[in-house]
């Protein structure tokens, strides 16, 4: 729990001095507040992941993992947790568990056909109120999300495959009430 006050009090202190020093800034201290926690935590994942697998000999497939994750995930969107240390222990795990992934063609297709369908399914999903993309083309977003994960057919690459299919996970809701419980 220190940790997590921490990070968000190192956001709200960095918030407040950029506040002090151009007090015309037109965002707002939480606006500034919550950007900057947006950048903690984004570096805080990709400094670790590349740390850890610095030690695991995986750099490469690593990084791959970060740039094929982020790259669906910013397009059809998906599900948020709850606090900053949360978010950043389970990407670091999650990203570095995905640099291992090594699988022939077969688990590539097949992978890469239920990510396509769940994308076709769900996408997108909880980016309401997280992006200024207007709602009408929500649409082009999905076929957008389908042609990146498409697109592992012809680069067969598995962790790429692994990780789309991990972040295609992530756009299931789990009901009605879900936007109620949403893992924020």
């Amino acid at each position: 729990m220190n940790i997590i006050k921490s990070l968000d009090s190192v956001a709200l202190d960095i918030a407040t001095h950029i506040k002090t020093v151009v007090p015309d800034h037109p965002a707002s201290v939480n606006v500034l507040k919550h950007g900057i926690a947006v950048v903690i935590n984004t570096v805080s994942i990709i400094l670790l992941t590349i740390g850890i697998s610095f030690y695991t000999g995986k750099v490469l497939e690593a990084v791959v993992a970060m740039i094929s994750f982020s790259l669906l995930r910013q397009v059809v969107g998906g599900m948020h947790l709850k606090s900053n240390l949360t978010c950043i222990v389970v990407s670091t795990v999650l990203l570095t568990a995905l640099s291992f992934a090594n699988f022939n063609y077969n688990w590539v297709l097949i992978t890469s056909i239920l990510s396509m369908i769940l994308v076709l399914i769900y996408a997108p999903s909880r980016i309401e109120g997280r992006t200024r993309i207007p709602r009408r083309y929500y649409p082009l977003l999905k076929y957008l999300g389908i042609a990146i994960v498409a697109f592992n057919l012809w680069l067969a690459y598995p962790v790429v495959a692994a990780s789309f299919f991990i972040q295609s996970l992530t756009l299931i809701r789990g009901g009605d009430r879900d936007e109620e419980n949403q893992i924020e």
